[in-house]
């Protein structure tokens, strides 16, 4: 199950930031940290598809460096992750200038989990084009994937014009929120995104995620459900219902769900993992004590 839309630090890193914040949102945040190691698949591939806000999925692949004929990145198996990456790496080096190339080259670069490589290329983007919001968009994913999540929000904000909004901007600014422990404001700038762009898959992805780090899953399923259903969605938004329908105890339900995208043994591995977190804690009951209390 591979988690929410792009802006994906590691697991790990989310928690040491998480709990250098004060509680009670601090323990929210690093269990949402936690649940977003579930984004990495268990096995052989541990290849995260998980993203956050910023370009939608379609933005790199609909460019101008973009290969002919590749599936999108969200779809590819790890293989074809790494072939994506040599392909795209290539075209980089014969033209680092190219919107196109290196938004695609960084976007794989994330996916398979190399983001201070990533981070690098988009840098070398935006000094070619300073003024590109799409480019700036791509810039503060990767700061943020790269563990500079306030440097990330200036970057997306510094983007943004108001007499001229964009719904991604918003999108990648709400992400960037989520992983800063700020999911209420979060959800507010992916409202605003969907008036602009409404039944937009990727944001409504991103608001269910939010949510759940929220413990809100009934209303993360729901988000989600609806999300699935949109044309454009793409497979990480079915393993992201598959996540929060695991996190409901219908495991079953999960492995059907991300089948759908996944291989078999790659469904059963992933609910496998999940199975194995919420036995060392029922962190979803504390958090629902807390909120009770």
């Amino acid at each position: 199950m591979r988690a929410i839309e792009p802006f994906s630090r590691s697991a790990a890193s989310l928690q040491d930031a998480a709990y250098a914040r004060s509680a009670p949102h601090a323990r929210r945040a690093a269990l949402g940290a936690g649940l977003l190691a579930l984004a990495m698949l268990a096995g052989c591939n541990q290849t995260s598809r998980m993203h956050t806000g910023s370009i939608s999925p379609s933005t790199a692949s609909s460019t101008s460096g973009a290969l002919r004929g590749e599936k999108p990145l969200a779809d590819m198996s790890a293989a074809e992750l790494r072939g994506a990456v040599t392909a795209y790496g290539a075209r980089y080096e014969g033209n680092p200038k190219d919107k196109g190339t290196g938004l695609a080259f960084a976007s794989a670069l994330q996916m398979t989990g190399r983001n201070e490589q990533s981070l690098a290329v988009m840098q070398q983007v935006a000094i070619a084009h300073p003024d590109d919001r799409d480019v700036l968009s791509a810039y503060g994913k990767a700061l943020a994937a790269a563990g500079d999540l306030p440097k990330a929000l200036e970057t997306v904000r510094r983007a943004q014009t108001p007499d001229r909004p964009d719904w991604r901007l918003l999108s990648a600014e709400g992400a960037i929120l989520d992983q800063l422990g700020q999911p209420e404001k979060a959800r507010v700038l992916y409202e605003k995104a969907l008036v602009l762009e409404p039944n937009e898959p990727s944001v409504l992805s991103n608001l269910g995620m939010s949510y759940l780090l929220a413990n809100n899953l009934p209303k993360a399923e729901s988000t989600l459900s609806r999300a699935v259903d949109l044309p454009g969605a793409d497979a990480r938004v079915r393993q992201n219902l598959a996540l929060v329908m695991g996190l409901q105890g219908r495991f079953d339900e999960a492995e059907r769900t991300a089948s759908a995208v996944l291989s078999p043994d790659e469904a059963k591995a992933n609910v496998a993992y999940l199975r194995q977190m919420l036995s060392q804690k029922n962190t979803w009951s504390e958090l629902a004590a807390e909120d009770r209390g």
